[in-house]
C-alpha cells in the first residue's frame, strides 16, 4: 500500500487581482523505504510539494491522501497529530531551540507525543547514537558546527521513528564534507529502519545518493526515474 497517494494535485496562490498556480496536476505516489528526491530549478514547486505532503499546506484541488489521511479533510488537530506520530521533517536552516541542549532538541518530539521520562531518555540516546552525537548531550546549537546542527536535526527527526521523513535542502548550508557525511547517515537510516525519506533538493550531491528522482519543472513533473 502507499504511503503517500497524490492524484490530480492542483496548487494555487492570489498574487493581485489573479493567482499563480505553483502546482500543476500532479499524480505522485510513494511506498515504504524510498529514498526519493523532488528535484529542480527554483521556484519549480519542490518545497510547496514537501509541504502539502507534510499536511502543512494543502492542496487547492485533486486529491492527496497520507497514511490513509485526507490531507483535505483533517483539521488542525488532527494535521498536528498526523505529524507527530508520523512524520519527521529536517530543513535547511536546522530549527533547532537554542536555549535548548542537544539531548532537549532531540527530546522534545517525544514529549508532545506524551512518553514518559525513562522512554524518552532511551529513545533520544538511540536516535543520537545513529547521528554519531552521544559526546554532544549537553551542548547547545551555538556551540556546534553546522554539519552537527543538522545531524541534531535528523536525530530530532527520527526519534519518534517516524513512517515518513521530509528532507527540505538539507545540505544548502553544509560543505561537501558534511553534506555526504549527513547523506550517509540518512541512508542507513532508510536501509535498516525502513524510513521512507523524501528530499526537496537541486544539490547534486544528494542526487547521487537516491534511489528515485521525481524532477519538476514550472509545477509539473517533468520526469519520474529510478535511479541505478
Amino acid at each position: 500500500m502507499a504511503l503517500i497517494e497524490i492524484n490530480g494535485m492542483i496548487k494555487e496562490y492570489p498574487m493581485g487581482r489573479g493567482k499563480f498556480t505553483a502546482l500543476k496536476n500532479i499524480d505522485l505516489e510513494f511506498t515504504e523505504g524510498e529514498f526519493t528526491g523532488i528535484v529542480g530549478p527554483s521556484g519549480s514547486g519542490k518545497t510547496t510539494l514537501l509541504n502539502i505532503i507534510g499536511s502543512l499546506d494543502v492542496q487547492s484541488d485533486g486529491s492527496v491522501r497520507v497514511m490513509g489521511n485526507d490531507i483535505e479533510k483533517l483539521s488542525g488537530k488532527q494535521s498536528s497529530k498526523l505529524r507527530s506520530k508520523h512524520i519527521g521533517f529536517i530543513f535547511q536552516t536546522y530549527n533547532l531551540l537554542p536555549v535548548y541542549t542537544v539531548f532537549e532538541n532531540v527530546e522534545f518530539p517525544l514529549i508532545l507525543l506524551g512518553m514518559s521520562t525513562e522512554e524518552r531518555k532511551k529513545a533520544v540516546l538511540e536516535a543520537l547514537d545513529w547521528v554519531g552525537l552521544t559526546d554532544k548531550i549537553k551542548s547547545r546549537p551555538a556551540q556546534l558546527s553546522g554539519g552537527e546542527c543538522q545531524r541534531v536535526a535528523i536525530a530530532r527527526a527520527i526519534v519518534k521513528k517516524p513512517d515518513i521523513v521530509l528532507a527540505d535542502e538539507p545540505t544548502a548550508n553544509l560543505d561537501a564534507e558534511n553534506s555526504h557525511h549527513i547523506l550517509k547517515t540518512m541512508k542507513k537510516i532508510n536501509e535498516e529502519l525502513g524510513t521512507t525519506f523524501i528530499f526537496s533538493t537541486h544539490d547534486a550531491k544528494v542526487i547521487s545518493y537516491l534511489k528515485r528522482k521525481i524532477t519538476l519543472l514550472d509545477g509539473k513533473v517533468f520526469k519520474d526515474e529510478i535511479v541505478e
